[in-house]
């Protein structure tokens, strides 16, 4: 219920349109995404900031899809979240939305894992715990096929990220499809195996730091600053030395593991640490084709709204082409700002 009012609120907000000074953007815990917690920490998104002329906060959010129900109802101007959460959440509730930073994809950091059993056709009568229409829920839908099975086969408990370790830990609950850090932390617990992962859909669940289109078109130096801030982040993280072990560990320890359990859930994710990089998937067309799939599965799940009569009825917008209404663009993965920060012009 939370997250149908918000995504009410949000059709009934003007967009942001008029220049500013002062901007919020909000992230929550995954490894692709607490570089912006360091970030903010050691001055480096001030510094853009200020090069810019403007002041950006940079807040967490203990709660994944609140942090989106936020930014969708207008309380942030950006906001970290997944390729298949923007079109369901801001997009498919009226928000113009742009894929400012392609920052990875999942390569394993998504899993289902269960207890007493070892293969995802031991999820058939199982309770799975899970965030509900999240990209956990296309997780599971693609393991099940997999198998020949659907949802049929199981019944899906919404389960808040916040709360998936300690439910887990109880004896009533047997299966859970959830991400890194809290898969590796359920991973690790007596008498559990994880039984499918992104690993067998790459390139499938996409991390990006997503902006209010409109804010983005009347604040330019928002995307150089965002897009300045987390290369240079990119750069710290990927050094060799020093630097690169100190922002490692703080990113480690804000997510609440060590340096060797940070870098393990870096080994399942496919980090663009170079614009050029994010650039490749971007421009590219299996993004396209990718989008389709997300939104086929998304229109199945009644995530486009009530009225939408096909899964084009939002259009997203990429380098490579666009899939669904053009009239109804919603979503854009624009390439423009990375752009400037391959051709050094940020």
């Amino acid at each position: 219920m939370k997250r149908i009012a918000a995504l009410i609120l949000a059709l009934s907000l003007s967009p942001l349109t008029q220049a500013a000074d002062s901007f919020k953007v909000c992230w929550s815990i995954y490894v692709g995404w607490m570089p912006w917690a360091y970030g903010a920490e050691q001055g480096i998104v001030k510094k853009w900031g200020d090069k810019y002329g403007i002041d950006i906060e940079v807040v967490q959010i203990n709660d994944y899809i609140e942090s989106i129900n936020q930014y969708s109802a207008g309380e942030f101007d950006a906001c970290t979240m997944t390729n298949m959460d923007a079109l369901t959440i801001p997009a498919a509730g009226g928000v113009d939305s742009t894929a400012l930073v392609v920052g990875d994809f999942s390569n394993g950091n998504d899993g289902i894992v269960l207890k007493g059993k070892s293969s995802v056709a031991d999820l058939k009568g199982q309770n799975v715990n899970l965030v509900e229409l999240s990209v956990s829920h296309y997780l599971l839908a693609r393991a099940l096929e997999s198998e020949g099975m659907s949802e049929k086969d199981l019944t899906v408990v919404n389960t808040s990220d916040a709360d998936m370790v300690a439910v887990y830990g109880t004896d009533d609950v047997t299966a859970v499809s959830t991400w890194n850090p809290l898969l590796s932390e359920i991973e690790s617990m007596p008498n559990s195996t994880k039984v499918f992962d992104s690993s067998k859909i790459p390139g499938e669940i996409i991390d990006l730091l997503v902006i209010n289109t409109e804010t983005l078109k009347a604040n330019p130096k928002l995307g150089k600053a965002l897009v300045g801030a987390w290369y240079e982040i990119m750069g710290n993280m990927s050094s060799e030395g020093d630097m690169g072990v100190s922002a490692k560990t703080y990113m480690a320890e804000a997510s609440g593991t060590d340096l060797a359990g940070y870098e393990a859930q870096l080994a399942s994710t496919e980090m663009f640490y170079t614009p050029a990089d994010a650039l490749s998937l971007t421009n590219s067309e299996k993004l396209v084709s990718t989008m389709e799939n997300v939104s086929k599965f998304s229109f199945k799940h009644g995530l486009l709204g009530d009225g939408a009569p096909d899964a084009g009825y939002i259009g997203i917008e990429m380098p490579a082409g666009t899939f669904g209404d053009a009239s109804n663009v919603k979503f854009r993965f624009d390439p423009t700002y990375m752009q400037m920060a391959a051709d050094g012009k940020l």
